[in-house]
């Protein structure tokens, strides 16, 4: 998925790649590779005559009156279809015009309106760094500690073909005078750089996943596709989770130069800190699943890795980011997300507001029960036992009872089982289990997975048997919490022995309580603790009225989750062992390797956070999860196993003496249990390397 969400973000960026395809950039790079003052003028005289690099800019300052977003978008498909010369620096020029506010600067800005190329100088390792500055009639540039805007013929400069061919940029040095900017500041040019930088990094990369992913469908070696291959497949997946990534932090990064200089500081570096190691990552891995033919010179491969090698090194390095950005973590800067419902949250709102409330007012033992009665327990799903609330609705309901500081209790495994029972279940069932469930009468298990049927559940060995008024179960389930704890659980067992693997499976409801031959064995994890449970099913009787839908529809239900899903309400918030180690850098002086690592564990977590938001927004445009939903889990398990490492690592040989059994006086013990805890989570719900096979073959098409 592109930074585009709206439909008219989606239109904008159709059209503006179908534009940008017509110029065919790589072969126009090719052509000017021997020209240091190659200045790409078709290219500039197009975007001008769009009038792409004022898009962003204000229509009372002679700019289109589109946003930021609008800009990312544009830049997006611009680098997607590699659109060569000058665009980078007058969008960054546009942006620092608009913002000084002079009248030269007012001047400048209609100049580019009409096509007079004006461009930014950013002070880099080696000097003064030009963007593209072949033709480029003023500058942009630091004299001093003030910037100014200048006559081109008031700096030295020499243009060279750098590594990247679609580019010039030029060591520049000031040798005369121009007008003053007062307001603008090195900060800000940066903030401008990385936020178009970022969205390039994102069009770069999404060329380079579907490049890789076109080719690794078609490649046959050893008589078979080479996306059919594990190795390759996981390389693609690994692309597409970097690449929602990417997307995700530069999406945000536009959004926030909206929301003050804080908020768009800390997006700036988080950009800062994915997308440009980024892009460059994705890059190389398209080199490497195209093989042989990624590496000549002829496939356009090689021009975008060029272009991303290039556009990284315009930013100083992602650890000078990271350094920034814990010590904004560290001083209590947070992203704060707001999602714009437009006034549709108006008709709702009051009513949510006035529930919200009375609820609010009761003692805490009678509020699950209103909760219920009220339906904003599960809002989402069907009356009289939820509201069948949209996605609007939802959110609202999230945001009133958080202003209210209602919580809603945990549903466990409930919010698994329940769903199959309104959606596939009897009205008896219904009747006799929702309610219940839902007031925190009934508690649920799960007994899916096997010993030799983890990931696989198509494979489960545990049988039912038919018998007079019902069924008998005979297995073995595995890795069952709250098994010990359970009134009843939902449970696959195999009917038919000699249907295929998927269509003989049986969903069964099996009374924990009351059943004779359940015998559930703990099993202690490397925590020390047992929360796992072994269950063993000898020759457990199920009545009829306790299988769910038909027998061999198992498989199915096993799959299905109501239509209106829940929509979580839009936050960014960071996991609990990175914000323990934004703690830690706050209360302690860290080595700067470590601070490092404090602000990547930010960056990361805050992405994760940012695709669940993206994800918000998409249900709310009436659309359908995005690949920010599938990758969401990967993302958010390496975030989770890092951050807790991270923790425990920055505790020094403090580990040596934890107590992990008792972590309630002993915070250190806390922290390793938690480090030993977040190892299940790349295991559970699907591992890490299955999911990666799902989500290559149904995100990517690639072959099974």
């Amino acid at each position: 998925m592109s930074i585009a969400i709206s439909d008219e973000h989606a239109e904008l960026a159709s059209t503006m790649r179908s534009w940008a395809a017509s110029l065919d950039g790589s072969t126009l790079a090719r052509a000017a590779e021997g020209e240091p003052g190659a200045a790409f003028a078709d290219a500039w005289k197009g975007a001008t005559d769009m009038g792409l690099p004022l898009i962003a800019v204000a229509e009372s300052s002679g700019g289109g009156g589109g946003g930021a977003l609008d800009l990312a978008v544009v830049l997006e498909a611009c680098a997607h279809e590699l659109v060569p010369g000058a665009l980078l620096g007058p969008t960054v020029a546009a942006g620092v015009l608009e913002r000084a506010g002079t009248d030269d600067a007012h001047a400048a800005l209609a100049g580019l309106a009409v096509g007079s190329l004006v461009t930014v100088a950013v002070p880099t390792s080696s000097g003064l760094t030009v963007l593209d500055a072949p033709g480029a009639e003023q500058v942009i540039a630091p004299v001093g500690d003030a910037w100014h805007l200048l006559p081109a013929d008031a700096l030295d400069v020499e243009s060279c073909v750098g590594p990247d061919l679609t580019r010039r940029y030029a060591r520049g040095t000031v040798t005369g005078e121009g007008a003053p900017l007062p307001s603008v500041d090195t900060a800000l040019v940066r903030r401008l750089l990385v936020t178009a930088l970022a969205a390039e990094a994102s069009g770069t990369a999404r060329w380079c996943l579907a490049t890789a992913v076109d080719y690794a469908q078609v490649r046959e070696q050893f008589g078979r596709p080479i996306g059919s291959f594990q190795a390759v497949k996981h390389l693609c997946v690994e692309m597409l989770e970097t690449c929602e990534a990417i997307t995700a932090a530069a999406w945000d990064v536009s959004a926030a130069s909206a929301a003050g200089e804080q908020q768009w500081s800390f997006a700036a570096d988080v950009a800062a800190v994915v997308c440009l190691d980024g892009a460059v990552d994705v890059a190389k891995t398209c080199i490497q699943v195209l093989g042989g033919i990624g590496f000549t010179f002829e496939h356009d491969a090689h021009l975008y890795l060029r272009r991303a090698l290039a556009s990284r090194a315009l930013v100083p390095g992602s650890d000078t980011s990271a350094l920034a950005l814990a010590d904004r973590a560290a001083a209590g800067v947070r992203r704060e997300v707001e999602v714009d419902l437009e006034g549709r949250d108006a008709p709702v709102r009051p009513g949510v507001r006035e529930d919200a409330e009375r609820i609010a007012a009761l003692p805490d033992g009678e509020r699950r029960a209103a909760l219920v009665e009220s339906g904003l327990l599960t809002p989402h799903w069907p009356t009289p036992y939820g509201r069948a609330a949209d996605a609007v609705t939802q959110l609202v309901i999230d945001q009133e009872l958080a202003r209210v500081g209602v919580t809603r209790p945990d549903l466990v495994i409930a919010a698994w089982a329940v769903p199959t029972i309104l959606e596939h279940g009897t009205e008896a069932q219904r009747e006799r289990f929702v309610r219940p469930s839902l007031l925190g009468e009934l508690v649920w298990c799960q007994l899916f997975s096997e010993p030799g049927s983890g990931s696989d559940l198509a494979s489960l060995r545990t049988k039912a048997v038919r018998v007079d008024g019902g069924w008998r179960l005979t297995g073995q389930k595995v890795w069952t919490s709250m098994a010990t704890q359970a009134d009843w659980a939902i449970c696959l067992a195999r009917t038919d022995p000699d249907a295929p693997q998927h269509q003989g499976i049986t969903y069964f409801l099996v009374d924990m309580a009351h059943s004779d031959g359940l015998d559930v064995r703990p099993l202690r994890e490397i925590t020390g603790e047992a929360l796992f449970n072994e269950v063993f099913l000898d020759d457990v009787f199920v009545p009829d009225e306790c299988v769910v839908a038909a027998p061999g529809d198992g498989w199915r239900l096993a799959r299905t989750t109501l239509a209106n899903e829940r929509v979580a309400m839009a936050t960014v918030r960071l996991s609990s062992s990175t914000e323990r180690a934004v703690e830690i850098a706050a209360e302690q002086e860290l080595s700067i390797p470590e601070m490092v690592e404090v602000g990547r564990s930010v960056a990361l977590a805050t992405v994760c956070s940012l695709l669940s938001v993206r994800s918000t927004l998409r249900r709310l445009a009436g659309q359908g999860p995005g690949a920010e939903s599938s990758v969401s889990k990967l993302l958010g398990v390496r975030s989770r196993q890092d951050a807790s490492e991270l923790v425990v690592r920055l505790r020094g040989d403090g580990l040596l003496f934890a107590d992990t059994r008792d972590r309630g006086e002993d915070p250190l013990g806390a922290e390793v249990w938690e480090q030993l805890n977040t190892r299940c989570l790349s295991i559970a719900g699907g591992t890490t390397q299955i999911l990666r096979n799902v989500a290559g073959e149904r995100l990517l098409g690639l072959p099974r």
